[in-house]
């Protein structure tokens, strides 16, 4: 080979282990924490705690408005049945005491009282309307007006001895409270 070859391949060789050659790891210059740095520091993070406390109260305050709006949406459904149904209760009494004294009439009318009557609940049905106030049950002066007090051997005492006017309720709303005999 000749010497300008020999020089050539030499001077690849020195450049070839120059870059595999390990090079001194320099760590970059840390600057010097200092008082006011470090006030900045903690500056930045009560402002970050300040913001996400901030956010977390402003999800609580719209989860709390997206449930009373739900909740009052709701109501408004139940307000307007039960004044609908105020209005119908007189129809559905009327009916009630229809079949009640009309035992001696023709089967005709009592059956087509009774259909009228089928018609009348499960429309009462439909509109998640219950009727409650039956005789047996106990007493309860929120649901129930007690208009009369009665000596009863066969029930016991604060249980409902007659109904007078059955009550009403949509849901846990009362339409109209069942008037009722108790007895003592």
């Amino acid at each position: 080979m000749s010497k300008k070859k020999k020089d050539e391949a030499a001077e690849v060789e020195e450049v070839k282990t120059e870059e595999t050659a390990p090079e001194e790891e320099t760590a970059p210059e840390q600057p010097e924490e200092t008082d006011e740095t470090q006030e900045k520091i903690k500056a930045l993070e009560d402002e970050v705690a300040a913001g996400k406390e901030k956010y977390m109260r402003l999800a609580a305050e719209y989860d709390n408005y997206r449930k009373r709006t739900a909740n009052e949406k709701l109501s408004l459904y139940d307000d307007a049945t039960s004044k609908a149904v105020t209005e119908l209760l007189p129809v559905a009494d009327s009916v009630r005491m229809a079949l009640e004294n009309l035992k001696d009439a023709d089967p005709e009318i009592i059956k087509g009282i009774e259909l009228i009557s089928n018609q009348l609940n499960k429309s009462f049905e439909k509109l998640k309307i219950e009727t409650y106030g039956k005789v047996g049950e106990d007493f309860d002066p929120n649901l129930h007006n007690a208009i009369g007090m009665v000596d009863s051997d066969e029930l016991d005492s604060g249980k409902i001895a007659a109904v007078f006017q059955t009550g009403y309720k949509i849901g846990d709303k009362i339409i109209r409270h069942a008037m009722v005999q108790v007895t003592n």
